[in-house]
């Protein structure tokens, strides 16, 4: 009860009211500040008109044009008016006096203009003690060093805070003349205890001061490197004037910054940028006229041509990929499945993944043209780098920069020309490298096409860390055991067959004679080549295992038609079998024709070349002699060795064959392979001499319509051999009916065109005994067995007639 009449003894004022905005006024302090608040204006009028005095009061939010109480701080400051300057329609500044601390009780009046109930706050004075004293020392310190180090202040305010010693009036005095936060303001001027006001503006000054010096190093440290700019820029532009004056176009300064402007523009990883930087700095020392400023500036020119950061969009669609590489290749059916499955590797797990593969096979067979379907499927620009001959590791790496007409290597000149970091660089003839004292290019590109090592692949010229992980490499080669084994293990391999009989017909037709006829300006109604006529030109003119000749001959064809038809425009010319002579001549191969009868000692053996397979005949012929064995036809040693070991193998099983034991002594055996001219080399034939050899013994004849392939070991057995696919189709066409095969060669039926498994029958065997039962015309009757003393029936005598040939007796 006490209390409440206390409290309501309490005077109270209703005064004008204006909400500050970052703003605090103290007691004692004099102020001009801008009021623009149609509300605030009105109170000012208000004050003026009733004896100047409004109160001011800090609002919380900044940004709230129309606070409410809740929204302002509960204490504030009682002032008089002093003066008001009228800066427009829209605003005034005004001067004002604090006189003393009051607390907002309630808000009266929100219209036109705020008014309050205030009560004033009466100052408790400060009582002089040693810590009061040691305070207003400690504050009057810092504020010498606040004023001597950051702000500037009026001398008179430096002399009524040296001669204030009272602790209220010093912190009132001193926060309303330092720059501070309006909140840390706020807080001096709740404080009701003088001592304690003047600690809370302790710690604040102290923070402050903490702040002003962090700020001071910083802006010391900015103007310390802009005067070091500065400097630069005047010595620069000295040198610049320097050079005008002696006549040069362009200063190396110039070309510098133009060269730095350009490294920034990349956004290198810290290495190269800083090893570019370094390098761009040499060229700005280097006088233009001297040798090394062109090697020097040629060098950063290249460097920064490079594709550090540009990448195409590689996005992978395996349904755009496989109908790219259906509509450019017929066939290959099993080459595309397994690149198609080498991109969805790419597409879920990254270029880091996907292995690098190496396509093998034959010339003209579509090596390169399948890397372009790649490329253009996967979305990526393409580059060749033929490695044919190259015999230098610096074509791969490249030179080191010092040396005389230095230059980047092979692969980072490819990604210049391609001007992406994730071409798809194709390496063509990998097989073909060389290697001699001037170093190995193959160990080169090791680190190239290992995944592990490429990300950070270093140029001997560039001198830099470069990333190869995101470039697609592919590979070509036609023969895969002339590749380096490191660099061999690196690779996935894929091969490639040589094409069938009706897929060259197919490409042909498909392919090669619609380009051919947009190549030389030729429409179908011009030129048409029937089907039959293509058919002869492959069989009759073309002997390969790709399309290359074949599409030259097309082409000489559309030449000819390009000249009937400048000669007469409405002339149409029509290449079938029956004139195709007319226009390329006699047919430059003959067909593999077979004898028709069946023969002895003459045996269809299969081979494998680079063109594809073949048939290759063997002739046996034995005659009376010492035992000696002839062997002609080109042979390399392997062949006759498993030439060799078929006369033994014969040998172990002559009486179950009719053959007399001692054949090897009294008879020669010549064994030819046709065509003499061309070297032969090999252990497939093995059986085909075999039982050449057998038929040849016996006299029993060979069934022309039989052909084999295998390898043959002492006691009989057949090996598997390679290269069947390409020997079946030899098989095919030649019109042969039975192909005996090794039976481990079984599952390589499987890689067989369709066509041929409908019109060959294959015979899986084991042993030479099986062979001999399928290829001879009747089965050889074993010699009879003799009894104790009698003589051997197998002994060759000399036959009376004298004819060549050998009896048994």
């Amino acid at each position: 009860m006490n209390q409440t009449t206390e409290m309501q003894t309490e005077p109270i004022f209703n005064l004008p009211m204006i909400a500050l905005r970052g703003l605090v006024i103290f007691p004692n302090s004099s102020v001009q500040f801008d009021v623009g608040r149609k509300k605030s204006m009105l109170a000012v009028n208000a004050a003026l008109e009733h004896g100047q005095k409004i109160f001011l009061v800090a609002q919380k939010d900044l940004s709230d044009d129309d606070p409410g109480q809740d929204k302002m701080y509960s204490t504030g400051v009682v002032a008089t008016v002093k003066q008001v300057f009228r800066q427009s329609d829209n605003g005034l500044r005004l001067l004002v006096e604090g006189l003393q601390r009051a607390t907002l009780c309630e808000i009266t009046q929100q219209r036109p203009f705020l008014r309050a109930d205030v009560v004033l706050r009466e100052e408790i004075p400060s009582t002089k003690t040693p810590r009061s004293e040691a305070l207003i020392r400690r504050m009057q310190n810092l504020f010498e060093h606040y004023i001597q180090n950051f702000r500037q202040v009026p001398p008179d305010i430096v002399v009524n805070v040296v001669k204030q010693k009272d602790c209220g009036r010093l912190a009132d005095f001193i926060a309303a003349n330092v720059a501070l936060d309006y909140e840390d303001k706020q807080e001096i001027l709740e404080e009701k205890d003088p001592v304690k006001r003047l600690q809370t503006l302790i710690n604040i000054l102290e923070e402050e001061i903490r702040v002003l010096e962090i700020e001071n190093e910083i802006a010391a440290k900015a103007k310390e490197q802009i005067d070091l700019s500065q400097r630069e820029y005047y010595l620069r532009e000295q040198m610049r004037a320097i050079a005008e004056e002696l006549g040069d176009e362009e200063t190396p300064l110039e070309e510098a910054d133009a060269f730095r402007a350009k490294v920034a523009e990349l956004a290198l990883p810290e290495v190269q940028t800083q090893k570019l930087l370094k390098e761009i700095d040499k060229l700005s020392k280097m006088p233009q006229s001297s040798h090394e400023y062109s090697v020097q500036r040629n060098y950063i020119e290249t460097c920064l041509e490079l594709p550090w950061n540009v990448s195409d969009d590689d996005t992978i669609h395996l349904d755009k990929a496989q109908k790219i590489l259906d509509k450019d290749h017929y066939g290959l059916e099993k080459v595309k499945e397994r690149i198609v499955e080498s991109l969805a590797v790419r597409k879920l797990a990254g270029d880091n993944a996907a292995n690098i593969i190496c396509l093998v096979g034959p010339p003209g067979v579509g090596k390169t043209s399948i890397a372009k379907s790649v490329a253009r499927a996967t979305g990526r620009k393409y580059v060749r780098i033929s490695l044919g001959g190259v015999r230098d590791e610096s074509e791969i790496v490249g030179h080191r920069k010092t040396y005389v007409g230095s230059m980047p290597g092979r692969i980072i000149a490819a990604l210049k020309q391609a001007g992406t970091n994730n071409p798809l660089i194709l390496l063509d003839e990998i097989d073909k490298l060389c290697s001699d004292f001037r170093g190995d290019p193959a160990s080169a590109l090791l680190e190239v096409l290992d995944s592990e090592q490429n990300s950070a692949f270093q140029d001997h010229y560039i001198d830099m860390p470069f990333d190869l992980s995101h470039v697609m490499f592919l590979t070509t080669a036609n023969d895969a055991s002339t590749i380096p084994a490191p660099l061999y293990d690196r690779m996935d391999v894929i091969n490639l067959y040589s094409y069938t009989r009706e897929e060259k017909f197919q490409i042909a037709t498909k392919h090669l004679v619609p380009k051919q006829l947009k190549k030389h300006g030729l429409t179908a109604k011009q030129l048409k080549i029937t089907p039959k006529a293509i058919r002869e030109i492959i069989d009759g003119y073309t002997k390969e295992a790709g399309v290359r000749t074949l599409e030259r001959t097309i082409a000489s064809l559309c030449r000819k038609a390009a000249k009937a038809v400048v000669e007469d425009e409405n002339a149409k010319l029509t290449i079938n079998k029956s004139n195709l002579e007319t226009y390329l001549g006699p047919r430059k191969f003959r067909g593999e024709e077979l004898v028709k009868t069946d023969e002895v000692g003459l045996v269809n053996g299969l081979a494998w070349t680079s063109v594809g397979g073949e048939m290759l005949p063997i002739e046996v012929a034995v005659m009376e002699g010492s035992g000696k064995i002839e062997l002609t036809g080109n042979l390399g040693d392997v062949m006759k060795e498993s030439a060799k070991a078929a006369i033994t193998c014969v040998r172990t099983r002559a009486e179950g064959l009719g053959i007399p034991t001692d054949f090897h002594s009294k008879m020669d055996i010549h064994i030819h392979v046709p065509e003499g001219a061309i070297p032969k080399d090999g252990p497939s034939a093995g059986i085909a001499m075999g039982t050449a050899i057998t038929s040849a013994l016996t006299e029993i004849p060979i069934r022309h319509d039989v052909a084999m392939t295998g390898e043959i070991t002492l006691q009989g057995r057949v090996l598997p051999i390679g290269g069947l696919k390409e020997k079946s189709m030899a098989a095919y066409r030649a019109g042969i009916k039975d192909v005996i095969i090794p039976k481990d060669n079984e599952p390589d039926l499987s890689e067989i065109e369709s066509v041929v498994k409908e019109a060959v029958r294959f015979h899986p065997v084991q042993r030479i005994d099986e062979v001999l039962e399928i290829a001879l015309c009747k089965k050889p009757k074993p010699l009879p067995k003799r009894k104790t003393g009698e003589p051997d029936p197998s002994v060759l005598v000399p036959s009376k007639q004298g004819d060549g040939k050998a009896i048994s007796q």
